[in-house]
Formats: C-alpha cells, sequence, structure tokens
C-alpha cells in the first residue's frame, strides 16, 4: 500500500471516534492498529466495534467464534487478523491443532468443529450462496439455523476488519509477534 493512513490515538482521533478508541484502550490498554486506522471513518469503527461486540454474544463458544474469524481471515488472505486471531486463540487456550488446522487450511481434528470451518469457508467462498446440501450438513453437525445466521455476522465482522487492512496496509501489532502469517503458498496458487 502506498497511501499511506493516519493511525489515530483516542486524543487525535475524529471526535466521533474518540469515545470508542478510549473503550477500546480501556478494554486492551492499547489501541490495535486496525482501530486507530479505522478511526478514520468514525462509522466504520463505531460499526466494526458493534458487530465485533454482537458475535461475541452469539451461541457460538469463543472456540466456534474464533473457528468462524480464522476461517475467514484465512479465506481473505488476511496477515493482520490472522495474526490477531492466532494470538487470541492462544491467550483463549484454543487447542493447538486448531489453531494450527485454521492457519494451514486443513481440515480440524474436531469433527463438529471442522464442520463449522468448512461451512464458513462456504459461506465466505460462495458469498452466502450455499446449497442446501450444505446447510444441510451443518445443521446435522448439531448447529442450529440460529447458528447459520451467526456465522454470517461473524464473517460481516471480519469483512470489515480485513478489507480495512488490504486498503490501508496495516501494520502488524508487537503482541502478535511469533504469529505473523501469510496463507501457504501451494494453497494461494489453487485459490
Amino acid at each position: 500500500m502506498t497511501i499511506a493512513f493516519t493511525r489515530y490515538t483516542a486524543d487525535t482521533a475524529p471526535e466521533a471516534a474518540k469515545p470508542i478508541l478510549g473503550a477500546v484502550k480501556a478494554a486492551f490498554g492499547f489501541v490495535p492498529n486496525l482501530q486507530a486506522t479505522m478511526a478514520e471513518s468514525p462509522e466504520l469503527l463505531a460499526g466494526y466495534s458493534t458487530l465485533w461486540d454482537l458475535f461475541g454474544k452469539s451461541t457460538l463458544s469463543a472456540t466456534e467464534q474464533q473457528v468462524v474469524y480464522m476461517t475467514a481471515n484465512f479465506e481473505h488472505e488476511c496477515h493482520y487478523c490472522m495474526a490477531g486471531h492466532t494470538t487470541l486463540s492462544k491467550m483463549q487456550k484454543i487447542d493447538d491443532a486448531i489453531i494450527a488446522a485454521l492457519r494451514s487450511g486443513t481440515a480440524i481434528p474436531d469433527a463438529k468443529f471442522e464442520a463449522l470451518h468448512r461451512f464458513a469457508t462456504a459461506v465466505v467462498q460462495n458469498r452466502g450462496h450455499v446449497d442446501d446440501a450444505g446447510v444441510q450438513a451443518f445443521l446435522d453437525a448439531g448447529y442450529t439455523r440460529q447458528n447459520v445466521l451467526e456465522v454470517v455476522l461473524g464473517v460481516a465482522t471480519k469483512v470489515m476488519s480485513n478489507y480495512t487492512n488490504h486498503l490501508t496496509g496495516t501494520p502488524l501489532d508487537g503482541f502478535m509477534k511469533g504469529n505473523e502469517w501469510t496463507k501457504p503458498a501451494t494453497l494461494r496458487a489453487a485459490a
């Protein structure tokens, strides 16, 4: 990215973004580069923060939420969000095998999580046009119709962050060190 975007603080951000960045800083102890960049558009920052909070309240477990988020990050090839969610997943003590599978684009060893991974992949790759068999396989794995729509919410949240990162070249935050990510070349060529 050659067009530079400002990374704002809670003090330098546009007025409408200041309280949101203040809340982010209070929650995390700092303002991540993603939100600092999103502050250029207070509406985007507010929308992202709202969707993030709503998805966190969904009926999907913390692990299931990370499966959805990391699947979207993988499919969108977002180096920033994949590194960030790898770190968050480790902090949440999510099984290393699940994290490794999501980072490499391989099958998750747990059948139910893998069904979620396959469904979320289909939602992203097909832009929501998942056939009846795909939806039914997800339901047959123990998920609900509510979960179908919660996956859409999680993917929508990641569209906002992934696309922002692509357009602005958001640099990784220090807390992501050791979790850098690039989509495996063999999968990139096939995509």
